[in-house]
């Protein structure tokens, strides 16, 4: 996985990830400037989700883009 397209393409993909968790403020996405542990820290945060959890729900989501 190249997670740097998805940092380098930020703001583009903040309505990605916006689209996909929608409990994620703009605050959030703001924070998480495309960095993959700050946004698995959001997801655990405001889903109650463990890590190992929003470690594969992020990559589930990521191999579903058709952009990579």
């Amino acid at each position: 996985m190249d997670w740097n397209r998805v940092e380098g393409n930020w703001k583009q993909m903040k309505g990605k990830v916006k689209e996909q968790w929608g409990k994620l403020t703009d605050d959030d996405l703001d924070q998480i400037a495309g960095k993959r542990e700050q946004l698995e820290g959001k997801l655990q945060e405001r889903y109650g989700l463990a890590k190992d959890r929003a470690k594969n729900d992020i990559d589930s989501w990521y191999d579903n883009q058709t952009w990579h």
